[in-house]
């Protein structure tokens, strides 16, 4: 399998990650989500979703790579 899409599946996941664990933070219980507060849930929801993007942004480039022939 490709190292490119195994990189765009993570990042899909970790985007899924991100914006369920943003609903979940914002329309979930008032003081607490998953045990932690609600600031540090959306904290740690931003955090995935940043790592989605550079997930996927390195998926672009592996696949530019790939094209070129140029396996890492």
């Amino acid at each position: 399998m490709k190292l490119s899409k195994i990189l765009h599946g993570a990042s899909i996941v970790t985007g899924f990650a991100g914006v369920a664990s943003f609903l979940v933070a914002v329309f979930g219980d008032a003081e607490t989500t998953f045990g932690i507060m609600k600031m540090d849930a959306l904290a740690c929801a931003a955090i995935l979703i940043l790592i989605a993007i550079w997930t996927a942004v390195s998926t672009l480039h592996h696949m530019k790579l790939e094209e070129k022939g140029e396996l890492i």
